[in-house]
């Protein structure tokens, strides 16, 4: 147990997908899950453990934005050896080609501060994905038909963002998305030696002004939880 988790030694699984919204949490442990169990709802934050085709998972919410999934992520890696994170969220459209409801599978998360960037100092450090993790969710998203774009995305630290500029610069040197949690995630896992992705399903287009109703980015993204399973497990 610590502070923000209150899930008991060996209840969380090694293998942890990270949504954002614990109700998202909720709504893909009883989804795609065998025998899930609530292990955390500490403020909210709801976390399950099951099993997916043997695997056993953890299923835990990490809040908005990089400072609140940085404390998840740090007690996870910390106190209960996870060794494998995947952000599983929502994510906005920057490019032209990228549609709604379309996965991205994010191979770098550029960022102006993040938890981490004091640590670095003058050093513009440049998180990415984990390697063969990447590889095994592309091909899965592929095996799947599903629509998915590879490639760099923005964490950003505020979600009322009011430079349009910098989405210009954004757009200009081929980001697809705009979040706010991957960035940190990937340097944590690189600091501790841990294994990251982040697997994002386009709910906004920040060109188009298209957006998903609250229901739909709460329960239909299924693709992408699978996409990240199987990813987890290739």
């Amino acid at each position: 147990m610590t502070i923000h988790i209150g899930a008991k030694p060996g209840e969380i699984a090694e293998t942890i997908l990270m949504p954002g919204d614990p109700y998202r949490a909720k709504w893909a442990a009883e989804t795609f899950l065998k025998d899930a169990v609530l292990v955390n709802e500490v403020r909210g934050m709801l976390g399950f453990t099951g099993t997916w085709k043997g695997n056993r998972v953890t299923i835990q919410g990490s809040g908005m934005g990089m400072p609140s999934l940085s404390i998840y992520v740090n007690e996870l890696i910390r106190d209960h050896n996870a060794q494998t994170l995947i952000r599983i969220g929502s994510c906005g459209g920057m490019q032209p080609h990228v549609g709604i409801r379309d996965v991205i599978i994010a191979m770098t998360a550029s960022t102006i501060t993040s938890p981490s960037s004091a640590i670095f100092r003058e050093v513009n450090y440049a998180p990415v994905a984990d390697w063969p993790l990447l590889r095994a969710a592309v091909a899965a998203a592929e095996n799947r038909g599903a629509k998915t774009h590879v490639g760099g995305i923005y964490s950003s630290d505020v979600f009322y963002a009011e430079r349009d500029d910098l989405d210009a610069q954004m757009v200009r040197h081929g980001i697809l998305a705009v979040e706010m949690e991957a960035a940190e995630l990937y340097t944590l896992a690189a600091r501790h030696g841990r294994r990251a992705l982040a697997v994002l399903t386009v709910s906004d287009h920040l060109q188009t002004g298209e957006a998903l109703p609250a229901e739909d980015r709460e329960k239909t993204f299924g693709d992408m939880v699978k996409i990240a399973l199987e990813a987890a497990f290739a």
